[in-house]
């Protein structure tokens, strides 16, 4: 590939990954940033000295929340990266797992650790657009005794909205929430209303109890950046879950770090480096589990060395259980994710393990199974595993310099 030298003069697809780091290659990093603006308020570069104290300073903020969270949550800690990774990152959450798991305690918990304003929505059949949103009320003006239309802001306006079991409520609420998740905005009596920055949906699901509920829609459920699944604790956890709860203890958190902080730490995260073969690696990812995307015309000795689940290869097996895979949105937020996620651990410059980390909570929400699946016990984290464990076979039965050519061009 030409046209994008290294600074040892090497071509990028060469470039070994402990040469990238914060303040290098600015300029074709920038393709790998998803559009992210990498200057400072008068448009020069920040330089590499402050983002390795940035990057410092991150890694240090990360390890007081979770000693903070540690007073009140036992275990979880996976969960608990995965909501820092993606409050890093911008992004937003769904959380699904069996009621007294402690998923409405953790995000509370989360926003008083990062001195953020907490609001929490319990969705329920009947709530209406407007109950979260706001409504517009008559006030009479006791000076003029001129009456007017006044907005009262609902719950939404918040940084952290807890939306506690998101599907029992119907599609018309659901909808106006996704305004605010997107376009971090809402509309009532056609005037916008900006929302609060930092601003995070982390909602919550039970998948046992299915009755009375209304599916999110897959547009919607793309929205959330992370679907992270909450597990039962050990037993050891759990005795500890026992022994805290009933004694006469009360434990305060107390804020680490403030709106304004969390919002500059998450432009750095987007200054975070990655090669172009780890972002291919991320994209094969996504692609594979699309089950029109694979090639037909492998060899015998290709297909030989692809992993198998139950015997069957990855690809026979997409093709059999996918109804559709994820789109490239998901590419966007293993990236994303794996920079947070590399920026926690102290690393300037995206690693392998981040992205192997950050893509089953991704990918589990944007992929679609069929009946096939569910007849064989095929699950949505079998698919993602075994796509994982595939990506290198798929990338190597190609020419990777155009491969990678393909990835700048997108």
């Amino acid at each position: 590939m030409t046209g994008l030298p290294s600074p040892g003069g090497r071509p990028v697809g060469c470039v070994k990954q402990e040469t990238w780091g914060l303040g290098i290659l600015k300029s074709l990093n920038h393709v790998f940033l998803l559009g992210a603006d990498v200057t400072d308020n008068q448009g020069h570069y920040s330089s590499e000295m402050d983002d390795e104290a940035g990057l410092k300073r991150l890694s240090e903020s990360v390890a007081t929340i979770r000693r903070e969270l540690a007073q009140i949550i036992v275990g979880q800690q996976e969960v608990i990266e995965q909501l820092l990774i993606s409050m890093l990152a911008g992004g937003h959450c769904i959380l699904v797992g069996v009621p007294g798991l402690a998923k409405t305690l953790l995000i509370s918990s989360l926003a008083k650790a990062i001195d953020l304003k907490f609001s929490r929505i319990q969705f329920t059949p009947d709530l209406m657009p407007a109950d979260i949103t706001g409504t517009e009320v008559i006030q009479e003006d006791q000076a003029t005794g001129r009456r007017e239309f006044r907005f009262i802001p609902g719950p939404i306006f918040a940084n952290v909205i807890l939306a506690d079991e998101i599907n029992r409520t119907p599609p018309k609420t659901q909808a106006a929430l996704l305004e605010a998740m997107q376009e971090k905005q809402v509309t009532s009596g056609g005037q916008r209303h900006a929302l609060p920055s930092p601003f995070f949906v982390l909602a919550t699901q039970n998948p046992i109890e299915q009755e009375g509920t209304y599916p999110l829609p897959e547009a919607q459920l793309d929205r959330f950046m992370f679907n992270v699944k909450v597990d039962y604790p050990s037993q050891d956890d759990e005795v500890e879950i026992v022994l805290r709860t009933t004694s006469d203890l009360e434990t305060q958190i107390h804020s680490t770090i403030s709106g304004g902080d969390l919002s500059g730490l998450s432009h750095l995260v987007r200054r975070i480096a990655i090669t172009p073969s780890l972002a291919l690696i991320a994209t094969q990812i996504a692609r594979l589990t699309r089950p029109e995307n694979f090639d037909m015309t492998q060899t015998d000795s290709e297909i030989a060395r692809t992993p198998k689940f139950r015997g069957q290869p990855v690809h026979e097996m997409v093709q059999r259980c996918v109804r559709w895979g994820a789109g490239p949105r998901a590419s966007q937020y293993i990236v994303l994710g794996a920079k947070a996620r590399a920026a926690m651990h102290g690393s300037p410059v995206v690693r392998r393990e981040d992205i192997e980390a950050v893509a089953p909570p991704a990918l589990r929400h944007r992929i679609k199974l069929n009946f096939q699946a569910e007849a064989d016990g095929v699950t949505v984290d079998n698919i993602i595993q075994q796509v994982i464990d595939a990506v290198d076979a798929s990338i190597a039965s190609g020419s990777t310099s155009e491969q990678i050519s393909k990835v700048l061009r997108s």
